[in-house]
């Protein structure tokens, strides 16, 4: 059985109410615009939910994964496309946990203070290979300038600050990488086109173009050509936030499909007294906790300080798991509303489309796959 603190059920518990109050009555208006949620911003901000990952030191909570796993799931329960807003706000964090004193004194705090991250790595060639990233650094005295296009990047047309991974040294594949901190406001940094997207809708993805960006040698995240390492590393709690809002979605959407169930009357009587429901339900159920419980073990995992492999394989099972699960659930989710899941009206329409997205980003299912059957191969 999985057990959390007081403290850890506490913050669940108020995350769940304000999710409730405030983001479930936007969640659908939210999905048809695909406007940012300012105002939801703004509230997750002066709660703290945005800057829990942030040390205290620096204006945050500093709360370990597994806390952060709950809260990310009680969002996506109702709006994966709200809760990618804090999960990439964390990921800001986890990189610059390994940053240099002065990089953490300037920008933790201007993270804390509210602006905006963009994880910037994948570009039309590189998505599922970064290593063969072409976006290229060059040195020129005290800067290196940058040239090259970033795709599919969430935040990228509202971002104030970005990790950015280009290539340092040619010839080197993955060892030329390095990571570099940037802000909008500098020389060259130009934003392309916003995507229009089947889900995640209301949180914006965009090309993001470098046309000689200068960026102070002081920048570079950690050491030079290290960088490939550095997102390797942070995908390892990326793919793990990814697996628990594929978590939150599959159980928003048995939720909602549970009630409408005992709603829903045909021959007289209400459709959760079909055995061909009940089956339907008990599946989806079963899914949901095997998931939960791939995550949690994972997450546990990481509080603890485990450097064995198994963390990235577990991590790697928990996406991939939970991915499909939440793809399958939903689609279930949508079958046993009929015709009315179809239909916007419903929520487990928008559901199903979010559900897809979690078998692509940070890394698709057939990765995870081929990364597991690595570390199982090298065990024996």
């Amino acid at each position: 059985m999985i057990e959390f603190s007081e403290e850890q059920e506490m913050m669940q518990r108020t995350v769940r109410r304000v999710v409730i109050e405030k983001v479930a009555p936007r969640a659908s208006q939210i999905d048809e615009s695909d406007e940012y949620p300012w105002d939801i911003f703004e509230l997750f901000h002066k709660q703290g939910i945005l800057t829990l990952m942030v040390p205290e030191e620096y204006g945050g909570s500093g709360v370990n994964i597994t806390t952060f796993c709950l809260v990310t799931e009680e969002i996506s329960k109702v709006s994966p496309a709200v809760a990618l807003m804090v999960v990439v706000q964390a990921a800001g964090a986890i990189f610059l946990s390994v940053g240099a004193k002065s990089q953490r004194d300037n920008y933790l705090p201007m993270i804390a203070e509210g602006k905006i991250v963009a994880l910037i790595a994948t570009e039309p060639d590189a998505g599922s290979d970064p290593a063969s990233m072409r976006t290229n650094a060059r040195r020129k005295g005290d800067n290196y300038i940058i040239n090259g296009t970033k795709s599919l990047i969430t935040n990228g047309t509202i971002a104030d600050i970005g990790f950015l991974f280009a290539v340092s040294k040619e010839g080197n594949e993955s060892k030329g990488i390095s990571a570099f901190i940037v802000e909008k406001s500098f020389p060259g940094f130009n934003v392309g086109k916003k995507e229009n997207k089947m889900g995640y809708r209301g949180n914006p993805t965009s090309d993001l173009i470098f046309e000689d960006l200068v960026v102070p040698c002081e920048n570079i995240l950690g050491e030079e050509g290290k960088g490939f390492n550095l997102l390797m590393n942070t995908f390892e709690k990326l793919r793990l936030f990814a697996s628990v809002m594929a978590l939150g979605i599959a159980e928003g959407a048995l939720e909602y499909s549970m009630r409408y169930a005992k709603e829903r009357v045909q021959f007289k009587r209400p459709i959760s007294e079909f055995q061909g429901i009940q089956f339907m339900l008990s599946d989806m159920a079963t899914l949901i906790e095997a998931s939960r419980g791939l995550i949690y073990r994972a997450a546990a995992m990481i509080d603890k300080g485990d450097a064995s492999q198994d963390v990235m394989k577990y991590v790697s099972m928990a996406k991939y798991f939970s991915s499909d699960m939440a793809m399958k659930v939903t689609t279930d989710a949508v079958q046993i509303l009929g015709g009315y899941g179809y239909m916007k009206d419903h929520p487990v329409e928008r559901m199903m489309r979010d559900a897809k997205l979690t078998q692509i980003f940070e890394g698709t299912s057939q990765i995870q796959r081929i990364i597991i059957s690595r570390y199982l191969l090298s065990e024996h």
